[in-house]
């Protein structure tokens, strides 16, 4: 491990050993030298905390001489002189963009957060990770190629950046002013205040519909803590400083994201966790509830390590709805003769799905009609567990169809290394694709590469053309 890596381990023990410090403090208990005996390494984080964070200043050094509790929070003054002796843990939100706690929002209570805990990971001593906290909505070069595309990392955080790069799109193909062409090219002109523009209005399309087109909820969080946890609460130092902010209308509700914008785009600001607290908030935990069955109790799920997304969450952001599975209405489970519930209704967004090793196990569900053909020419693929986007600019392909027999879609997997959008020809009537295809030996994945095999789920027998970009999905 590099140096930098070894600071950011000792970092990352520090932050840990100043939440049960804090956690202690909060009980008016002390953390003795004797918690860390036997463990060098921290110990060693136990120095460096003291040497970060308990430089005093005058004004508590005024307070022990009169005697007062200088641990507790409410005796500190606050004070802007200080600030450089702060230690500031790892993960922490940058002062600039917490907002003032007299705002007029609804404080975070205990109970809330409890029921929040148990709704994402399914009990209250779980908390998202490093590569979680770490997630914003981050968007590539301003007035360039991929000035419309949204900048991900591989991990949990992908898919909830996926399905709001679709919505994305939307806007910026679809719902800008009239002037605007929906073209491909259209979306290589955007500058930063157009990004601005279009995340706001992508986070606010998405709850406004968990809201059921009547109340949107907005998570921000504040300098303060708003309450103290119990001790069966795992405390993270970013939950317990949230306050709610709710609004009737959707234009004031966009109006006050595109305002705070900068808390969910800059970096250090947990956007995509602050966002996902919004979606759940929107649309009331006890809604989620309703909108789950038998077969899914949280909306997150631990997997190689790391909190990925459930079919719920993901449905809850392409529909409005927390339905844990992918095909329409209602169905039942012979098993326990319990209903299962599907998709009901379609949306602006549409969703694909393949994994080839589900396929070769005769596992892959079926996406109903719902998700496969929504109202717009925009669909989130989940493709071998892996989340990018798959769109066309003609706003009448899902419905005319003549105009499913040749037609171009656009592709983006979210990462850095795609220079370009890559653009595919679809053709749906010439010659079935399996013609092209006699050789039997090989890799099947060099035959027919996974994005195709997905858009095939949708035009089955469609010949697909990359246009000279080598396959690479």
């Amino acid at each position: 491990m590099d140096a930098n890596g070894e600071l950011d381990e000792i970092l990352q023990r520090v932050a840990d050993l100043q939440k049960w410090r804090d956690v202690f403090d909060s009980r008016g208990l002390e953390l003795q030298q004797g918690c860390v005996k036997g463990t060098r390494f921290y110990c060693r984080c136990h120095i460096l905390l003291e040497l970060f964070s308990t430089a005093k200043r005058p004004s508590e050094k005024k307070s022990d001489e009169d005697g007062e509790d200088s641990s507790h929070p409410a005796s500190r003054p606050p004070s802007t002189s200080a600030q450089s002796h702060q230690f500031t843990a790892p993960y922490s939100i940058p002062q600039a963009l917490a907002v003032s706690a007299s705002l007029g929002g609804q404080a975070m209570s205990p109970e809330l957060a409890v029921s929040l805990r148990t709704v994402l990971f399914g009990n209250t001593f779980h908390i998202f990770n490093y590569e979680w906290k770490k997630s914003f909505f981050k968007f590539r070069e301003p007035f360039s190629e991929m000035a419309y595309a949204l900048e991900t990392e591989r991990g949990g955080a992908c898919a909830v950046q996926m399905v709001v790069q679709a919505h994305i799109i939307k806007y910026l193909l679809f719902n800008r002013s009239a002037e605007s062409d929906c073209t491909i090219q259209s979306m290589m002109t955007v500058g930063e205040m157009e990004q601005r523009k279009a995340l706001a209005a992508a986070l606010t399309d998405i709850l406004w519909a968990a809201g059921e087109e009547e109340t949107v909820t907005v998570c921000l969080v504040t300098s303060e803590r708003c309450f103290t946890p119990h001790l069966n609460y795992k405390l993270d130092s970013f939950t317990e400083r949230l306050q709610l902010f709710t609004f009737k209308k959707k234009e004031e509700a966009r109006a006050f994201i595109y305002e705070h914008i900068q808390c969910f785009r800059e970096e250090g600001s947990h956007g995509i966790i602050l966002f996902l607290y919004s979606l759940i908030f929107s649309r009331t935990i006890d809604r989620i509830q309703t909108d789950l069955d038998c077969t899914t109790t949280q909306l997150l799920h631990l997997r190689f390590g790391n909190f990925v997304c459930r079919q719920a969450l993901i449905n809850l952001l392409l529909t409005g709805r927390a339905t844990p599975h992918v095909f329409n209405g209602t169905s039942h489970c012979k098993e326990q003769d319990k209903p299962l519930y599907g998709v009901l209704t379609r949306s602006n967004v549409g969703y694909l799905l393949w994994n080839r090793d589900q396929v070769n196990h005769a596992q892959l569900p079926l996406v109903g009609s719902m998700l496969k053909t929504p109202k717009l020419p925009i669909w989130v693929c989940n493709i071998n567990g892996t989340y990018s986007v798959l769109f066309g600019t003609n706003c009448s392909l899902l419905s005319d169809w003549k105009m499913e027999h040749l037609f171009l879609l656009y592709f983006y997997n979210g990462q850095p290394t795609q220079l370009n959008t890559t653009t595919l020809s679809i053709d749906t009537h010439s010659h079935h694709w399996e013609a092209d295809s006699n050789d039997s030996q090989g890799d099947p994945e060099k035959k027919f590469p996974s994005l195709e095999m997905t858009i095939r789920t949708k035009w089955e027998g469609a010949v697909i053309d990359w246009n000279g970009t080598v396959p690479f999905f």
